[in-house]
């Protein structure tokens, strides 16, 4: 069987007659399941289709059902639970092999539905035990052979071949470990079969990476296939590296890029790199500090001819028409935009459209988020007179691949930039030596989300997440009640059934509703929750499976109460338990429910959460009840408790208006005064000083400046910081006094350097 010392083969056995001893029936079942053992297969043994089904849900490695079709009362209930069983495998698994077993003629019992279901039919009175095992374990391996996408496939016979090597990398194999005991603890740590599958690029059997051939373009064909691209590339610096490939590419010298500024820092290393004169698109903000959707109105052409106009750096364009756009979709907050009317909007500006989609990269894969992602419907379906589309996915963000890892889509077009060009970019982003594990792992999360299995997987992810945000929800109902408090989940605190037009509180709308209409995530106008009140209808919807809650104290017009609580407070008693949010601002704590999430996860932080709300209210000593901050400042949070602690932190929020100066920071743009790459090579020249914050006035920054949260930068290299009562310092001095008076809740601020408690950073040197 091909991969054998890699895989385990694993067969489910659905038959009653498995709990008895004395019929013809149950002794050949038993005789089936002893062959396949003697045989190494692991056999698990159910006795009703229920049963069945409970395994087929939580084990995802069964590798046949075998299904007893006469089980149990043989009536009309029990043929629709056996029916049921098989649409829930073909459901989650359309290619596992299914046998149907019985002891006498099932003639007229199996409708066309059952068998375009199974696979084969076995009489188990009639057949061999053993010819049966040898059935299942020939359907096991044809299985596999479908199941192992190419490049995996290529590395697992690999792994089997056992070759002996006189290239790198040096650790052989990782025999290499064994000969120390600091590396024996390493290779035993991670395993054997890592070490076996990190080779070097002499393996021509498995392809290559940077010329895209043999295996590895065969899988690259293959997650172009399931992700909808004209062309796919796999990327191993993480999107990162991929959103630097893709404007290696397409921007040149001089030349005008549309950027979205709620962008990430990769964003910023490709304009340094390419010499790009940005043009920003800004998105508006809500009171709670999340960045919403660029506005539609921003991106005609009208407002894009004006934002050029008015960039003092777009008088030295080679041309004022912009050769690339990027947009961030969705946004880390959920915000997931109308991906095909910014992309019809924008390709009357510009030929080649980014969607930085690397917190996004299931959105294809369920319709709950239709219409709202790049490589929408069939990859030979669209205009190739439209723009040219690129997309760039962190597969280990939200998919199931290793970190490092991440794919970049094309749709040619307009302004189509031919593989081998494209490459050159890709080649001076990627490694020579590559990890083949990554590359596999790419493949597998391509795999996982092909046929029926991507909206299995992404439906599951969304059901988990809208069972969390509902609990939340009656909790803070049943707590608002006795007038006491509680967090609120950031989503419509009522929906609307678009069936019968009736309005329902979140609390107590049907699961069914809000998992499968998208309606009930949209920001309508006119909803105070969103704060977004100028987007059209239906311009933006709310992520379910990124899960913001809402700490008490902030009223709706964006003002503080006299009380609250933090959020770095209660993400500081998470990680005391033990959980980890993904982002945490003053006012909300962000959890993402990626496939990984089970019932007993989110089941522990509202637990948690409930726990805090316990011992704030109870201003429990931060001894007991948050050791970790008292030992990180003793003398600081000598004798205080947990309320104690939360009420100076609302003090400071609201005495230093953190809130308002951040607001302010990211509702304006600085004024450009030389390029990114102008800026960055005056930083590698040296050509720049270190600058204390109160000495920053009207200087030109060559770093950009990216507080976290949100990890979005306020200034960008070769941008005015502005004047000392400015917004930008402003914010950045509230942020440094914050670190000064709470040590262990410091905010990070990319771009400076901190000495003495006084941020610093790297400034152009005046002109003489």
């Amino acid at each position: 069987m091909p991969g054998q010392s890699l895989i385990h083969s694993r067969v489910l056995c659905i038959d009653d007659d498995l709990a008895a001893q004395t019929t013809a029936g149950s002794r050949r079942i038993r005789a089936i399941v002893e062959a396949l053992r003697e045989r190494g297969v692991e056999v698990i043994e159910s006795l009703s289709y229920e049963d069945g089904i409970a395994n087929v849900v939580s084990d995802s490695a069964i590798h046949c059902v075998l299904v007893d079709w006469v089980l149990g009362a043989k009536n009309e209930a029990s043929r629709a639970a056996g029916i049921e069983l098989l649409r829930t495998v073909r459901k989650r698994n359309a290619s596992v092999p299914i046998f149907l077993l019985a002891d006498h003629s099932i003639a007229g019992q199996v409708t066309v539905e059952v068998a375009s279901m199974a696979d084969e039919f076995i009489w188990t009175l009639q057949d061999d035990p053993g010819f049966i095992a040898r059935r299942v374990e020939a359907a096991v391996s044809r299985y596999f052979d479908t199941l192992l996408p190419p490049f995996a496939r290529a590395l697992v016979n690999y792994n089997r071949d056992a070759e002996y090597s006189w290239a790198a990398p040096g650790h052989q194999g990782g025999v290499a470990f064994s000969k120390s005991p600091i590396g024996r603890l390493f290779h035993d740590a991670f395993g054997e079969t890592l070490f076996r599958t990190d080779m070097g690029i002499e393996r021509g059997a498995l392809g290559s990476l940077l010329s895209h051939t043999g295996p590895i373009g065969d899988s690259e064909a293959y997650i172009s296939q399931v992700f909808g691209s004209d062309r796919s590339y796999s990327v191993l610096n993480g999107t990162s590296g991929s959103n630097r490939t893709i404007m290696a590419a397409c921007i040149g010298d001089q030349q005008i890029a549309l950027c979205d500024r709620n962008c990430h820092k990769s964003i910023e290393q490709g304009l340094a790199l390419t010499g790009g004169i940005p043009v920003f698109l800004q998105a508006g903000r809500n009171r709670y500090g999340v960045i919403g959707p660029i506005h539609p109105d921003a991106l005609a052409p009208a407002a894009i001819a004006a934002k050029i106009a008015a960039n003092p750096l777009a008088r030295q364009a080679t041309s004022q028409r912009a050769v690339y756009s990027v947009i961030t979709n969705c946004t880390y907050d959920g915000m997931c935009v109308d991906a095909k009317g910014a992309q019809d909007l924008l390709a009357r500006s510009v030929d080649r459209i980014h969607f930085d989609e690397a917190w996004y990269g299931y959105a294809r894969f369920n319709p709950m988020y239709r219409d709202r992602y790049a490589m929408r419907g069939d990859a030979k379906s669209h205009d190739d007179d439209g723009p040219t589309v690129y997309a760039t996915h962190s597969t280990h963000k939200l998919l199931a691949a290793l970190s490092q890892t991440s794919y970049i889509h094309v749709r040619d077009g307009r302004g189509a930039i031919d593989h081998g060009r494209f490459n050159e970019a890709y080649g001076s982003q990627a490694s020579t030596s590559p990890l083949y594990a990554l590359i596999a792992s790419n493949e597998v999360a391509a795999a996982m989300m092909a046929g029926p299995a991507g909206e299995v997987l992404t439906q599951d992810a969304i059901d988990e997440a809208i069972a969390c945000r509902q609990g939340v929800a009656r909790l803070q109902r049943e707590l608002a009640a006795k007038h006491d408090w509680f967090f609120t989940p950031w989503n419509a605190p009522e929906v609307t059934d678009p069936a019968t037009g009736q309005r329902i509180a979140f609390a107590d709308a049907p699961a069914a509703l809000l998992a499968h209409e998208p309606s009930c995530w949209v920001l309508h106008p006119g909803e105070s929750w969103h704060g977004f009140d100028a987007l059209p209808e239906g311009w933006c919807l709310l992520d379910p499976i990124k899960f913001g809650i809402v700490a008490p104290g902030m009223n709706d017009d964006g003002t503080l109460a006299e009380h609250g609580v933090p959020g770095d407070l209660v993400t500081a008693y998470l990680g005391q338990h033990g959980i980890v949010p993904s982002r945490t601002t003053s006012h909300m704590v962000l959890f993402l429910f990626s496939m990984g999430v089970t019932k007993g996860k989110w089941g522990t932080l509202i637990n948690t959460l409930l726990d805090f709300k316990r011992d704030y209210d109870a201003n429990a000593p931060l001894a007991e009840a948050l050791p970790r901050v008292l030992a990180a400042a003793p003398a600081r949070y000598a004798g205080m408790g947990v309320k104690d602690l939360g009420d100076a932190m609302w003090a400071e929020l609201r005495a230093g208006r953190m809130g308002h100066w951040e607001a302010q920071a990211y509702a304006q743009l600085p004024v450009p005064e030389c390029t990114p790459r102008v800026a960055f090579q005056k930083l590698m020249a040296g050509e720049v000083e270190l600058v204390p914050l109160e000495q920053m006035a009207n200087r030109v920054v060559t770093v950009g400046v990216i507080p976290y949260p949100p990890g979005i930068p306020i200034v960008m290299p070769g941008e005015n910081i502005g004047p000392a009562d400015g917004a930008w310092i402003s914010y950045l001095r509230v942020l440094q006094h914050w670190a000064e008076t709470f040590p262990g809740f410091a905010k990070e601020v990319e771009g400076t350097i901190e000495k003495g408690g006084v941020y610093h950073v790297y400034c152009l040197k005046p002109k003489p």
